[in-house]
């Protein structure tokens, strides 16, 4: 190898190794996100029914103080408003001393004498609330920068096709009381803008325990702008709503494996309606 080829071959591993250490961190979404998605769960409208869903918790400044913050749980309507009685459970979860977790039930209060603590769209289905939980519930901080706009989607170009990823409990399913993982592709379009378009689809089957669940990108060395951006790009596109059934009569109970999302855009308009704390 003459000289020269050397040279170009320890500033080819020098610009490499940044590239790998920040491909390596595509997942970082994800496992925040695993810490701040938990399973919610209630009683149905009938006696002895129980019914769940998914929720993820985010910070937000106060109003009267951006130097201060409050604790929110965002979900999809329908999971609380399909909850009798004044209060729900959350499912936390804490570690022993041997690193092994495991979930607790926590007390969510979700009315007060039969009114909503709750906020909710009038024209999508997202509920958010505040809430206090525990110290040892080891949430991690996460901000709602990460809740996408129209101005971030036409940036990054997002189109159907794209790959997204979504957290929950499906069938009240857990790992080490964990949500569980799962993909799917963007598949409808146009994508913005957000609130006129309503809604999102996504080649994703829900089941019941789904709702409500973030769903969320990361994309490793995104191309748009007319370049390729090193880096990763991550944020919470929206929220898992319902799934979606054949227009036909008589396929009227077959599933799509195709699901409707809610945009962010919505989560963020609810955030704001939040009453300030005083």
């Amino acid at each position: 190898m003459t000289v020269r080829a050397r040279v170009t071959a320890i500033i080819l591993c020098f610009l490499v190794l940044p590239l790998i250490h920040r491909v390596a961190s595509a997942q970082e979404i994800s496992t925040i996100l695993m810490n701040n998605t938990f399973e919610i769960m209630g009683n149905g409208p009938k006696i002895g029914q129980r019914v769940s869903g998914t929720g993820f918790i985010m910070g937000i400044p106060r109003k009267d103080n951006p130097n201060l913050g409050d604790t929110v749980l965002i979900t999809a309507a329908h999971v609380l408003n399909g909850m009798s009685g004044d209060s729900a459970t959350i499912l936390l979860r804490q570690m022993d001393d041997r690193g092994s977790y495991s979930r607790y039930p926590y007390p969510l209060p979700i009315r007060k004498n039969g009114v909503n603590l709750y906020i909710t769209n009038p024209d999508a289905d997202v509920a958010v609330m505040y809430v206090n939980l525990p110290m040892d519930s080891r949430i991690e901080g996460l901000s709602t920068q990460l809740l996408t706009d129209d101005s971030r989607l036409e940036q990054l170009q997002v189109h159907p096709g794209d790959g997204l990823l979504c957290l929950g409990f499906p069938l009240g399913i857990d790992f080490n009381g964990f949500p569980i993982l799962r993909t799917g592709r963007l598949a409808s379009y146009p994508i913005t803008p957000a609130k006129s378009v309503k809604r999102y689809l996504f080649t994703f089957h829900i089941f019941p325990g789904n709702s409500g669940g973030p769903v969320y990108f990361s994309f490793a060395n995104r191309f748009f702008g007319g370049a390729t951006r090193i880096g990763i790009q991550q944020g919470v596109i929206g929220l898992v709503s319902e799934q979606i059934n054949s227009a036909l009569p008589e396929y009227k109970n077959n599933g799509l494996d195709v699901a409707v999302v809610v945009p962010s855009a919505y989560i963020l308009e609810t955030i704001a309606q939040l009453p300030a704390i005083h």
